[in-house]
């Protein structure tokens, strides 16, 4: 079982920004490992969640972020990687499934993007 943080701050997300992206129906994840700093828990997988103005007004916006860190909450725990940061895009339908397939969305991903990259071939 890992423990789970957040991440807070501009330059954290943009760090995860560079690292491995997966899509499904109701969000994008992006995983990327932790760089070792002083002062940092290296037994939490931390999570940062974003929602754009494009998915719709703030109530739409806080309801997609709101059902994203439930399901983090239910599945993370077992399927984060320890050391890792990833970022939780919300897409329309983070609102518009049911929240048994966010879940499985979300595990989906989060064993995606932990996946070997297969070798590219010239």
């Amino acid at each position: 079982m890992t423990a789970i943080g957040r991440l807070k701050t501009r330059a954290e997300f943009l760090h995860v920004k560079g690292g491995v992206r997966f899509s499904a129906p109701s969000l994008v994840l992006q995983a990327r490992p932790r760089a070792e700093a002083a002062g940092e828990r290296a037994d939490l997988a931390r999570f940062g969640f974003t929602a754009t103005k494009s998915l719709g007004g703030a109530v739409l916006r806080n309801r997609a972020r709101r059902r994203l860190k439930e399901a983090v909450r239910l599945a993370a725990p077992e399927a984060a990687v320890k050391g890792y940061d990833y970022v939780l895009i919300a897409r329309s339908g983070t609102i518009q499934r049911r929240f048994t397939e966010l879940i499985k969305d979300l595990e989906r991903a989060l064993a995606k993007v932990h996946e070997p990259s297969p070798a590219k071939k010239r």
